[in-house]
């Protein structure tokens, strides 16, 4: 068996709503995956990234270019993302799974790096820096125990839980519950800052970004850029997690 310490898996596919293929945009010439990917091989606490996309056929594409790429790529079911999410590492058992998720091209490594030891050096089950969501919409991070993700995929039955791969383990996470947590602090509250792309108003403002200050700054100095030129005006009225809203209201 491989002897891995700690998974990232970001998911991906083609098939969003409200931006169909929205991860192969391009800027600059490269896709918005190869970007968020790029980062991500960075991120010095990761054995391994694998990509988790599904098994629909228009989702070869992602397969093809990641392979390219050079990238693990690990595909299952459409809906049940815990499932998936799941199947990509448990001939693997890590002791540590990362989440994030490709529609955030601007992902900060040193960031990613930082939840995951917060996460191994208290040796808690779940820690995220969206517990409390201070951060920018587009830099989440959520590191948790495979232990709790097997968990997890055995107890979870909502829609929203099956959905969402973590639901499960945040609602049960707490003082005297299944599960320990762990929130990653920001000094400030940027809550109200996107730099993810659900919509073609978001990947305007990650465009901007990017031919602004490049795809190798910190998140911080992406979130001032957007402060001092009033770019959040681009976006500032897309609702954050409204997919997960729109999954808890269909529970």
């Amino acid at each position: 068996m491989e002897l891995v310490n700690t998974i990232l898996i970001t998911q991906a596919r083609t098939g969003s709503t409200r931006l169909p293929g929205k991860v192969l945009l391009k800027i600059g010439g490269s896709e918005l995956l190869k970007i968020h990917l790029a980062r991500l091989k960075l991120c010095a606490k990761v054995d391994k990234i694998i990509v988790a996309t599904t098994i629909q056929e228009s989702d070869n594409q992602i397969l093809s270019l990641c392979e390219k790429w050079g990238y693990q790529v690990s595909r299952g079911s459409v809906d049940d993302v815990l499932d998936r999410f799941y199947q990509a590492v448990v001939n693997i058992r890590p002791k540590w799974v990362v989440r994030v998720t490709s529609d955030c091209p601007l992902i900060d490594p040193e960031l990613v790096d930082a939840v995951i030891a917060l996460a191994q050096v208290n040796g808690v089950d779940y820690c995220s820096n969206g517990i409390i969501e201070n951060f920018p919409d587009g830099q989440d991070v959520e590191v948790f125990k495979f232990s709790a993700l097997e968990k997890a995929w055995k107890e979870a039955k909502l829609k929203s839980e099956r959905e969402h791969v973590t639901p499960y383990i945040r609602q049960n996470s707490g003082k005297d519950k299944i599960f320990s947590s762990l929130n990653f602090p920001c000094a400030h509250d940027f809550s109200k800052i996107r730099m993810t792309v659900d919509e073609i108003r978001d990947f305007e403002l990650v465009t901007r970004l990017i031919e602004d200050l490049g795809i190798n700054e910190k998140w911080l100095n992406y979130t001032n850029h957007i402060i001092e030129n009033n770019l959040d005006k681009i976006n500032d009225n897309i609702i954050r997690n409204e997919g997960l809203l729109k999954s808890l209201k269909n529970d």
